[in-house]
């Protein structure tokens, strides 16, 4: 039996030729542009103090209608599918100059898929998600009597959109997303502690309903937990700095990752403007943005303006190779749109953005480049954290860090900030592990009041010296 079509979502109320006729009646005058039609459903489950909390349920179908003519973007957007309200929406067009030199080529067809195009939402009954929630909530809690509290989150989207050019080209995607996070409070001679973890990614809820996964969610928040029960007041000072693999490349992407995007450079307010071909970081550093990884959180089969999405090379042995781009800021720079034209939903307009962005291995072994640092850091997992694109300036806290004393780990810290800016970091590169690994499915990537989800990841990375904000002497 062939399976419904998920567009059928889209076309409710206006079908495909109609879609492509009001396309080509408002957009073919433009330089750019397209009508950007979606429908998602997306769900998210609260477990916490032994009960459920929350259970959400929420869907939503609209349209997003961009021209573009040089510089100039003029968008609307409603909630609502139709050719009343495409037609409506098209007034705000007329303030647009017709395009000079004509509307721009479609972006290249592809036939590659980064996931599958099914429902994880409707798959699995509320009851069994529910059970998993309380299942992981007693297993926990069975681990070790200094468990207090146990908070687990549930949730799963599905997209489905359509992109239609006044040229006639048409683009569709499906994208699910699933993620599981774990957070343990754990108490002893009355001091609390917390860990957490997730997993999550462009798959179904059957990887994370699989008892090794959910048991390792645990033992990794639940081991975080614990050790910072231990921990004692950070240092102060500038000092070396060993990251963790994984997660840590949070810092890359925040700190690197969007000085690197296109309208940024083009405006010349990132600290990496002008300076493709230039020296920017220490040899043997390569940072790589690929959203064309399966499975991966990060990755689109398409980018949300229908370009399909390839592994970009950015830095290249530490020297720069280019940007991330979408189309209008590739257009203005003269150079190929990269599939990072992102958005959050339909009532948001396109921007160069992130996908999986990450910092390729090296040949030192994780355990030599610990054995160099007589006294420093070993930052192993990160919260949250701050950046300046401009100058490039970031603050980030650890989660869970160590002090490294005669080159081995020694005691937990707490209270650990991480203070620098991306492009000195990136020239303080002195040893790069052969470990790389990436995140696990959580990232979630805010820019211009939009969010999207982005993967992260790096090898070992033993940095010459940061400076610590701690409270120790």
């Amino acid at each position: 039996m062939t399976a419904p079509d998920p567009r059928r979502f889209l076309y409710r109320s206006l079908d495909t030729d109609g879609a492509k006729r009001l396309a080509a009646k408002h957009l073919s005058s433009h330089d750019d542009g397209e009508l950007y039609l979606q429908y998602s459903a997306s769900e998210a489950f609260g477990f916490d103090d032994g009960r459920l909390k929350t259970a959400d349920y929420h869907s939503s179908s609209g349209f997003g209608l961009r021209g573009v003519t040089g510089e100039t973007t003029a968008f609307s957007h409603a909630n609502e599918i139709s050719e009343a309200a495409i037609e409506r929406a098209a007034a705000t067009l007329k303030l647009l100059d017709a395009a000079k030199g004509g509307p721009a080529a479609p972006p290249q067809r592809t036939n590659q898929s980064m996931y599958g195009a099914e429902d994880p939402l409707a798959l699995v009954p509320f009851a069994e998600k529910v059970a998993l929630c309380e299942q992981i909530d007693a297993a926990a809690r069975a681990r070790d009597p200094r468990v207090c509290q146990v908070s687990v989150s549930l949730a799963a989207s599905w997209s489905v959109i359509d992109i239609v050019r006044g040229d006639g080209f048409v683009a569709s995607d499906v994208r699910p997303l699933v993620r599981l996070g774990v957070q343990i409070v754990a108490e002893h001679n009355g001091r609390r502690e917390t860990g957490y973890h997730g997993i999550g990614g462009r798959y179904l809820y059957g990887r994370l309903f699989e008892d090794a996964e959910w048991e390792r969610t645990i033992d990794i928040a639940l081991a975080q937990a614990i050790t910072n029960l231990d921990s004692v007041d950070a240092p102060a000072g500038e000092m070396p700095v060993v990251l963790g693999p994984g997660w840590p490349g949070v810092l890359l992407h925040e700190a690197v990752g969007h000085g690197l995007e296109g309208d940024f450079n083009r405006k010349g307010t990132s600290a990496f403007s002008g300076r493709i071909g230039e020296r920017v970081a220490a040899p043997g550093v390569t940072v790589i943005d690929d959203g064309a990884m399966e499975l991966r959180r990060g990755s689109l089969t398409i980018d949300d303006e229908g370009t399909p999405t390839r592994r970009n090379v950015l830095i290249e042995d530490g020297f720069l190779k280019g940007y991330i781009q979408d189309r209008l800021n590739a257009r203005l720079m003269g150079v190929e749109p990269t599939g990072n034209g992102r958005r959050e939903s339909f009532a948001h307009a396109p921007m160069p953005r992130m996908t999986n962005t990450f910092m390729l291995g090296g040949k030192d072994d994780p355990g030599e480049l610990l054995e160099r640092v007589k006294d420093g850091i070993y930052a192993k997992s990160f919260g949250g954290g701050q950046v300046d694109i401009t100058s490039g300036k970031f603050v980030f806290s650890c989660t869970e860090a160590y002090r490294i004393r005669g080159g081995k780990i020694a005691e937990p810290i707490k209270g650990a900030t991480l203070i620098g800016d991306g492009p000195t970091v990136l020239t303080r590169v002195k040893g790069i592990g052969n470990d790389l690994a990436l995140d696990e499915g959580i990232g979630i990537c805010g820019k211009g009041g939009q969010s999207v989800p982005a993967g992260v990841g790096q090898p070992t990375l033993l940095i010459e010296g940061l400076t610590v904000g701690g409270t120790a002497a």
